[in-house]
């Protein structure tokens, strides 16, 4: 990738993060808050795909 190119991509993310920063501010000030029942409704897939890649490496190295 040419230098003039990953210059044009950084400052298009800059751009980005900058435009979405008010939004992503408000909804973290404002947004619903989780309860206990909502994070380990959450962890349980996220452990789930954990599992099945350690899983997965396992079998690979066997």
């Amino acid at each position: 990738m040419p230098m003039w190119s990953k210059i044009l991509v950084a400052i298009f993310l800059v751009i980005m993060i900058v435009k979405l920063w008010p939004a992503a501010n408000y909804l973290i000030k404002h947004g619903p808050k989780g309860s206990s029942d909502d994070w380990k409704a959450a962890i349980l897939p996220i452990l789930a795909v954990v599992g099945f890649v350690i899983f997965l490496i396992f079998m690979v190295r066997g």
